[in-house]
């Protein structure tokens, strides 16, 4: 296997891919919105433009390509007996939002009760990437990740919790910078049993 197979696993920054040929009337789309925002798509500045932003986009939603359930696919069963809360905090992502397509920046902590097994503490992040690299909402988001992992991993519990600040507000509309949406999910455990909903909110810092 190669190295930069190993670092594409590990979740590590490898070579980016092959630029990727850009059709005539995705490249025009753009020139489009240039000419109609009062720029001139011919000059200097902005002659591969169009090119540069369709690339960009496929990219930014390349998780319509990947199905998050896979992430999830191989499990271990051998963990000694642990039966507590497994966390990953604070993870940060990107995505877009559907209704402006401007940034959504954000971090999200991921946490499940195991049932019989656990998974790659990574692929909790990869689930959440592979959503957030499509037009999204948060709510939709949240829901998303959380559905997942309940589906396949069959934990005794999930809970998601989101904070995120969307460029729909912050830069335009409104124009409210500084401010945070915050969104959660709790399943199974995690909604039925107070306690539990209380110590995992405190181990993510709510």
């Amino acid at each position: 296997m190669s190295d930069q197979h190993d670092a594409a696993a590990d979740g590590d920054i490898v070579a980016p891919a092959p630029k990727i040929p850009v059709p005539d009337e995705v490249a025009e789309a753009v020139r489009t919105i240039l000419r109609w925002a009062g720029d001139d798509p011919n000059r200097e500045g902005l002659l591969d433009t169009p090119n540069r932003v369709a690339r960009a986009w496929k990219e930014y939603c390349q998780g319509y390509a990947e199905d998050p359930a896979h992430h999830l696919s191989r499990v271990f069963e051998e963990v000694g007996g642990y039966d507590e809360i497994v966390l990953l905090k604070d993870i940060p992502f990107q995505s877009h939002c559907e209704h402006h397509m401007a940034p959504i920046i954000g971090k999200a902590s991921i946490a499940y009760l195991p049932q019989n097994h656990v998974v790659g503490i990574s692929k909790l992040a990869r689930v959440l990437h592979a959503y957030a690299r499509r037009l999204q909402v948060q709510e939709r988001l949240t829901a998303e990740v959380a559905d997942c992992i309940w589906n396949h991993l069959h934990p005794r519990g999930v809970a998601v919790v989101v904070e995120a600040s969307h460029a729909c507000m912050t830069a335009r509309g409104v124009r409210t910078p500084g401010v945070g949406m915050v969104t959660s999910r709790m399943m199974g455990t995690f909604r039925e049993d107070e306690r539990s909903r209380k110590e995992v909110l405190a181990l993510m810092g709510y």
